[in-house]
């Protein structure tokens, strides 16, 4: 599988070519706002290497994908979130072919039922910089051990 497609929009943006609001970024994976999230914090974590589905995904690399996929649902709750929501679509559904996960914050009476999601905005481009600013800051907070809430 290619490292990355030039076409590929996450792609583009690990590559720092397209703009997006990053929440985090290391050696294995980017973080980034959802541009149409179901609830402001929506973030997509997405391998560096181009992979389309989780089977492409080589094995040992699914295990730091999803670690950081834990550490950003507990960003979620101490972000002001009541849970998280994480999910993956695999080619059906997937509107990016390339592989990423949904951590996406939760709330009792949110209005998410089944798979009828509604979605919302930022309020501005300077409010997605800060929520990915603040989802960061709790993220590296809850590798560290300190209290996140």
């Amino acid at each position: 599988m290619a490292t990355s497609l030039p076409d590929c929009v996450f792609c583009q943006i690990i590559a720092e070519s397209a703009d997006a609001a990053v929440v985090f970024r290391d050696d294995e994976v980017v973080a980034f706002l959802d541009v149409v999230p179901l609830f402001v914090g929506h973030t997509l974590i997405v391998p560096r290497e181009h992979h389309v589905t989780l089977s492409d995904l080589p094995e040992d690399q699914v295990e730091g994908l999803f670690r950081r996929v834990r550490r950003m649902s507990s960003a979620m709750v101490a972000f002001g979130a009541e849970g998280s929501f994480v999910a993956m679509n695999n080619t059906v559904s997937q509107s990016v072919p390339h592989l990423h996960v949904h951590v996406v914050p939760r709330t009792k009476g949110d209005g998410l039922r089944g798979f009828f999601w509604p979605r919302t905005s930022y309020d501005s481009d300077e409010h997605r910089q800060i929520v990915a600013s603040e989802l960061g800051r709790l993220y590296e907070l809850s590798e560290s051990g300190e209290p996140t809430s």
